[in-house]
């Protein structure tokens, strides 16, 4: 058991198979599995303090300051108090420790919220409620109608026919549409008899925790005979049970090692590129502290050899100073101490408020806020904000990110007419907004009252009964899989395994065919208030390979036609040739439903003979029945009866994108964030979905399709594809050569290409491309495609694509999803981001910054994100270029005062410089700054660039910061130096002493690097002013204070400098040397700017001169009109279908009545209060259930 948050087990061996017996917590604690309670805390009450203080100590500058306080504990080589170091190190410390508490904090709340839940426990025979923490793998527990599942069981059985389930995984992938699942029959049997299952002890044997949520492999061993198990029979913690009474479960996987939170993965410290930078450039400064150290002391040590000796009189070297090699010893420690301020603690002290600060403005952002779900965005993190504006490649999940999943039947063809598009009077075809008529389907009391649809002439055509168009909602109303469900007679629910055939259905329903029940044998339909039975005579269920589904029925006259939905270019090809006019007709309208990115089927029918169909039906018997080669016999029965079809017409359903989608990836695109799409579905709706989003276009120079199914096809693709975009690549070497600069990663380097490309890879293809030895095959050719597209991607898979990224492109990366198989990708990724909503909150518990809609992505990059680069960028080029200016002037200064490490300024001055002085101002420029409004930044995505090619804060940027520094430090020393040399009062009493020089050095100091600021912001508000003249007036009045006669005479040894800024301060010529000081700091400056402006312009300054044009009107507003595409495109076909239901559907023992058929004309009553009537529900046949 954990204790504090501690392991104390005995940490097991890797699990290659796991053993369970149910009913028996003896037996199989033998094997030390996990219990079912998480754990997402880092801390405990007693391993905080330790483990927070050596992760902060990790950092360097931490380890650093920490080094110089205790050398500032040494008496002989400090010359300053050793307040001014630990006192900020406390204070750094103490908050990052708080923030750190605070969050892990959250998550013990998070924690013990999940742990403490309630479940109930089959114990002693009894049903027991237990805590969610307390179950162990082999419980037995009992689940009841929209609980959430506790652990991942294997279903034994429940309420419904044959022990059938309902579950909803938006938890796990995002998807809202229920799912089924079926126990085996063995189990389902003992149905809720609590002695049964007490009684039960089956032995299962299955494969070791791992994070794949598609697949489960096992056998359950039950009196002597072996059961196979698969992923049809298991429920995964994170599900949520409907449409279900109650169902029993035994736990095969607790706590973390289910597959849920096997997907979570590890937890990472994220770090920022600045970060990381900044810690190499902390160390080179280390490097030239020592540098500068190192000259002082031989300085000092040549110095005291040859003028020391003679001061001996005056200044006696001390007992514990031997030569004068030792007093360079120790002169080099003590201005170690002295120019520390290079690297000041206050930095990161400041970073922290500043990152503080940029995350508050994300949480408050009303144009992120999603009014529907009452969702603001949310920044989870305060370190990664920065990061934010350097985002070149976008990793996202499709379902539930980009789509609602939510199917909207938009428009149709019918016997060569187009439905769905809506004309004014004059034949002008009009935009459909909220405004436009919607059609009325008060005529049908059976309309599903959500369906929506604008043209009114369809309508007519069904109220006229137009023969073709009632064949076409035939056709939908029975070729289809869905179940139906009323709950009270009139209230129709249905449970359609994709929700693409739902809305086929619904539609069907609105227009007057009604689907009303079903069983094994029959279909019923409403048609236009009459009801009418079919005899469903077989299903031919749909698979990838097929593309298309039929049924064939036997209508009430007795008439038998089979009906077929499909792709067009599956159907085409199976079409009758006088068809040929109607073809091409309908291929029109396929064209432009494809080109508003629609997704299509065409559907037809077929009138069969009784004589041949009875021939078929045995033939089909017998394929069926075969042992060998069943699935190619009746592939060939499938394509001699679905031959020479009638065409009826096509659907167009919209898989309804969230709202700003389309163009929100065209503004990313326009900021070169290049855009991948890691997806779970099928090849076809990824595609459908890139073309309807903007990421595929008509306008690229071709898409690539990698679906090769062995791993030399896979390269030799691959290898097309790239020779197609550029030869030379291909031609010129086998083996790419990549860039090492570090050991620790490796660099791909850019490819220029002319043109846009887009690739599409299968899951199979990519396990391939991920491979080792082809990865960098893979990468190469994608990275040089504008967008890629991986279709029946596992989470796994998705995390490696952005690992791939990681360790061969130098370049930052987000990942966005929203459900538990797209943790690991945004756990991977440098900024992780969750949307929030309907779908569930896995991947926001995971993420970095979450919101409700995919289109806030834009303003989070373009307006925070480019933002809070920006700031932080000014932020630390300023305060670099601050502190060498301030340090160096100790470094000329010791060339002057004998290397004796002397301090050019007042203690106190020090102290409070980075501290008082110049901490608001350079905070107020680095919370408020911007270069141009948020309407400027979403208006003109370039402005993003610079952040992804690090232009404002990189290496170069640093040493500009050194060079600058060391001029003006140069200018801040000799220009009082020389002015105060020899210099007299007007008065005729002298000047220049030490404390007068100090005194002008540092006001000349403040003064300059002030007006720096200012020349750094670019936008000014009153708290800006506030601080920098605030800043400048606690200067003068702290001065005046310190350096006067009262506090001398009460601080006699604090305060030394009596009178010097009244003696100083009211002579002209000190001020002329501060404004001639000033001036020649700010004016190289102020001249590489203005020719740098005029001769390069940067897209900054382009559009910041745009901004000052238009005298702060709003930029222009793009007028947003909807404009028909036009597509090349074959087919806009996509079915989220799945293979199977059409033998579920027909089994003989799928069905459970309660009591009686329910009747459309009489109510029957539930014998349970609340009880859901249920028409039929589909289960398996029992031969489903394979034996080993």
């Amino acid at each position: 058991m954990s204790f504090f948050g501690l392991d104390c087990r005995k940490k097991k061996d890797k699990e290659e198979e796991r053993h369970l017996r149910a009913n028996d917590r003896e037996f199989n604690l033998t094997f030390q599995y996990a219990t079912n309670a998480i754990k997402t805390s880092k801390y405990n009450l007693f391993t905080f303090l330790p483990m927070n203080l050596f992760e902060q100590f990790q950092r360097i500058a931490n380890a650093y300051f920490l080094f110089l306080l205790i050398l500032q504990l040494i008496p002989q080589i400090s010359s300053l108090s050793w307040f001014t170091t630990v006192v900020p190190l406390m204070l750094v410390l103490a908050a990052t420790a708080i923030k750190d508490a605070i969050e892990d904090f959250n998550r013990h709340k998070s924690d013990r919220q999940v742990n403490n839940r309630q479940v109930k426990v089959l114990m002693d025979g009894q049903l027991k409620s237990e805590k969610w923490r307390n179950i162990q793998v082999g419980d037995i527990i009992k689940l009841e109608n929209n609980q959430f599942v506790t652990a991942d069981l294997l279903l034994l059985s429940s309420s419904e026919p044959l022990s059938l389930v309902y579950i909803e995984t938006a938890e796990l992938d995002g998807e809202t549409n229920l799912k089924v699942k079926q126990s085996l029959t063995v189990s389902g049997d003992m149905g809720d008899d609590c002695e049964a299952l007490a009684s039960f002890n089956g032995e299962v044997r299955c494969e070791p925790p791992n994070n794949r949520l598609d697949k489960f492999t096992g056998t359950l061993l039950f009196k002597e005979q072996k059961y196979s198990l698969d992923n049809d029979k298991i429920l995964l913690r994170g599900c949520t049970l409907r449409n279900t009474e109650w169902c029993y479960g035994l736990v095969i996987f607790a706590g973390p090692e289910t597959k849920l939170m096997q997907n979570c993965g590890k937890t990472t410290f994220k770090r920022t590129s600045i970060d990381r930078l900044m810690n190499v450039l902390v160390l080179w400064i280390f490097g030239f502290l020592a540098f500068m150290c190192i000259i002082l002391a031989f300085g000092n040590g040549i110095w005291e050899y040859q003028k020391g000796f003679y001061f001996q009189v005056f200044l006696p070297w001390p007992e514990s100073v031997p030569n004068p090699a030792f007093s360079a010893f120790l002169t080099f420690w003590s201005y170690v101490i002295i120019l520390n301020t290079v690297v000041p603690i206050s930095l990161y002290v400041s970073v922290e408020i500043i990152r503080l600060g940029n995350s508050f403005y994300i949480d408050w952002d009303r144009k992120m806020y999603y009014p529907r779900s009452d969702t603001p965005a949310e920044a989870r993190t305060t370190t990664l904000n920065e990061e934010l504006g350097q985002i070149k490649y976008i990793f996202s999940d499709k379902t539930g990110t980009l789509t609602q999943n939510i199917m909207t039947f938009n428009m149709c063809s019918i016997n060569g007419k187009s439905y769905g598009e809506v004309f004014d009077f004059a034949g002008q075809r009009m935009e459909i907004t909220e405004r436009t008529p919607k059609v009325d389907f008060s005529f049908n009391r059976l309309a599903d009252p959500k369906f929506v649809f604008h043209d009114h002439s369809l309508v007519e055509a069904v109220k006229l009964g137009t023969p073709e168009v009632h064949a076409f909602f035939r056709l939908l109303s029975l070729c289809h899989t869905v179940m139906p469900e009323e709950k009270e007679e009139g209230e129709l629910l249905y449970q359609a395994q994709s929700p693409d055939e739902g809305a086929l259905v619904t539609a069907a329903r609105n227009f007057g065919f009604v689907f009303r029940s079903r069983t094994p044998e029959s279909i019923t339909v409403v048609e236009m208030g009459e009801t009418k039975t079919y005899e469903l005579l077989a299903i031919l269920d749909f698979n990838n390979v097929r593309k298309r589904m039929s049924v064939i029925v036997r209508c009430p006259e007795g008439k038998l036609t089979l009906y077929c939905k499909g792709a067009d270019t599956i159907i085409y090809e199976r079409l009758h040739p006088a068809c040929k006019t109607l073809k091409d007709v309908t291929t029109e309208h396929l064209d432009e439903f494809a080109g508003e990115g629609l997704r299509t089927l065409v559907l037809a029918y077929k009138d069969l003979e009784e004589g041949y169909f009875e021939d078929w039906k045995a033939r089909h018997h017998e394929a069926s029945t075969a042992l060998e080669e069943r699935e190619e016999k009746l592939d060939e029965l499938y394509e001699e009866i679905e031959n020479n079809l009638q065409l009826l017409g096509a659907t167009a359903i919209e898989d309804k994108l969230q709202d700003g989608v389309p163009q929100t990836i065209e503004q990313l695109a326009k900021a070169d964030i290049k855009m991948w799409v890691l997806t779970g579905d099928k090849q076809e709706t990824a595609e459908n979905i890139g073309y309807a989003c903007n990421m595929l276009r008509e306008a690229m120079n071709e898409v690539f399709i990698i679906s090769a199914n062995t791993a030399e096809g896979v390269r030799e693709e691959l290898r097309n594809a790239r020779r197609k975009i550029k030869p030379e690549t291909v031609e010129a070497e086998t083996i790419i050569e990549v860039k090492q600069p570090r050991k620790k990663s490796t660099v791909l380097p850019e490819d220029t290409v002319d043109g846009e490309y887009g690739l599409v890879i299968n899951g199979h293809s990519l396990a391939y491309g991920l491979e080792k030895s082809m990865e960098v095959e893979f990468l190469r050719t994608a990275c040089m495609c504008k967008t890629v597209i991986c279709c029946r991607v596992t989470p796994l898979q998705k995390a490696q694509v952005v690992q791939l990224v990681k360790k061969y492109k130098n370049a930052i990366t987000l990942a966005i999803g929203d459900g538990a198989n797209d943790v690991s990708m945004i756990k991977a990724a440098h900024i992780g981001v969750g949307i929030s909503g309907q779908e569930g909150m896995q991947a926001v518990l995971s993420s970095d910054f979450s919101f409700a809609q995919f289109r806030y992505l834009q303003r989070l990059l373009l307006v925070h994100g480019r933002w809070s680069y920006i700031r932080m960028c000014k932020f630390l080029n300023y305060f670099f270029y601050k502190n060498f200016t301030f340090t160096l002037v100790h470094f000329w200064y010791g060339f002057f005062c004998g290397f004796s490490a002397q301090t050019v300024y007042d203690e106190w001055y020090i102290t409070l410089y980075n501290l008082v002085y110049t901490s608001l101002p350079v905070l107020g420029m680095s919370l408020f700054d911007q270069d141009v409004s948020d309407r400027w930044s979403m208006e003109y995505p370039k402005l993003y660039e610079p952040g992804q090619l690090n232009m404002y804060f990189s290496i170069g940027a640093f040493a500009k910061c050194l060079l600058h520094g060391i001029y003006s430090s140069l200018i801040l020393f000799f220009i009082p130096y020389g002015a105060m040399y020899d210099t007299m009062r007007d008065d005729g009493k002298d000047l220049a002493d030490y404390q007068s020089f100090a005194l002008l050095a540092q006001t000349c100091l403040l003064i300059a690097v002030s007006i720096q600021l200012g020349l750094d912001t670019a936008y000014w508000t009153s708290v800006n002013q506030l601080f920098m003249w605030g800043s400048l007036a606690i200067y003068f009045a702290i001065t005046l204070t310190m350096y006067s006669n009262g506090m001398y005479l009460i601080f006699t040894a604090s305060f030394p400098f009596i009178g010097t800024a009244r003696n100083s301060l009211n002579q002209p010529n000190v001020w002329l040397t501060i404004l001639l000081t000033t001036i020649l700091c700010v004016l190289p400056v102020v001249a590489y700017r203005f020719i740098r402006a005029e001769l390069r312009p940067t897209i900054n300054d382009k559009v910041r001169y745009k901004v000052s044009q238009s005298k702060q009107a709003p930029p222009p507003q793009a007028a947003r009109t909807r404009i028909r595409r036009t597509s090349s495109r074959r087919s806009g076909y996509a079915f989220s279908h799945a293979q199977g239901y059409g033998d579920l559907i027909t089994s003989n023992r799928y069905l459970r009545r309660n009591m009686a058929t329910f009747s459309p004309r009489a109510k029957t009553n539930s014998k349970q209060p609340g009880t859901v009537l249920k028409t039929y529900r589909a289960v398996k046949d029992t031969a489903l259930d394979k034996t080993l």
